[in-house]
């Protein structure tokens, strides 16, 4: 699965620019954006992923199921550069080997990952929020007496609108309900111009109104980015899987549409069934 000649690409172009070489283009012309090879993680002698072969195609949303300990956590880890594996290779797009890069390399490099619980600054508004997602000065004060010009208003603008907070613009982020935080976070999210989006469940502590809107809301991002989504809510995986990997002590059990994943035999047994 490794493409082949990128070992030589990423020693050309390390250096002290290195995440931004590699964060102005992820090739994708041979289709898929994140390749994982037989990535293997262990924490004291404990197997977290064991031998993870995973590959996801440009413009996909992928949904990632599993019970607890299954590796979901630690194979996000992996890609965002938080987890070195003990054995193994990952890729972004053909070139870009993601085990030579830091963490703040990835994220620069078009990957971004939303944890569980949302992070937003809470005493600024939604448009100050997104506001400093899209700053390169990340100093709050810095960042909020630089003036916009009309074309970051406007992204800014058209985010709100996708995320369905326009009438929210100028409302204090603490003030929000979780959903719409979530929301929010994703929107931060999105200012960074990320080719890959990871997202730890999103619709954990949702209501069922904040739920639908989350679903057509990944629905319209898919296409335009590239999604991985870990998710332990059922209903809300069958409204928005293309393609469904089930994950089981590290190691990938099934793959394919929801319908496959929910009648193999295997996932019954160890997931679904519980």
């Amino acid at each position: 699965m490794n493409p082949q000649g990128a070992a030589l690409h990423i020693h050309a172009a390390a250096g002290p620019d290195y995440g931004h070489v590699m964060g102005e283009g992820v090739d994708v012309s041979h289709g898929p954006i994140l390749y994982l090879d037989d990535i293997t993680v262990s924490f004291d002698g404990f197997r977290a992923l064991n031998k993870l072969t995973l590959t996801v195609e440009a413009g996909e949303l992928r949904c990632i199921i599993g019970p607890n300990g299954a590796g979901k956590t630690t194979m996000m880890d992996v890609i965002t550069g938080k987890t070195r594996p003990d054995l193994g290779t990952a890729f972004f797009g053909q070139t870009i080997d993601l085990l030579r890069m830091t963490e703040p390399q990835i994220a620069h490099a078009g990957i971004g990952r939303k944890f569980q619980k949302p992070t937003v600054f809470e005493n600024h508004s939604v448009f100050e929020n997104l506001e400093l997602a899209m700053k390169t000065d990340k100093r709050v004060k810095a960042s909020l007496l630089t003036k916009l010009d009309s074309a970051a208003q406007d992204r800014i603008a058209e985010t709100l609108t996708l995320i369905r907070l326009a009438d929210q613009s100028g409302r204090l982020a603490g003030l929000l309900s979780h959903g719409q935080k979530q929301w929010l976070e994703i929107g931060m999210l999105l200012m960074q111009e990320p080719r890959l989006l990871l997202l730890d469940e999103p619709v954990a502590g949702m209501t069922d109104a904040e739920t639908e809107r989350t679903a057509e809301l990944f629905n319209s991002l898919a296409g335009k980015h590239s999604l991985v989504v870990v998710e332990h809510d059922m209903d809300f995986v069958g409204r928005i899987a293309r393609k469904v990997t089930v994950l089981h002590e590290g190691s990938v059990l099934a793959e394919g549409s929801m319908d496959t994943v929910q009648n193999d035999e295997r996932v019954i047994e160890v997931y679904l069934g519980r």
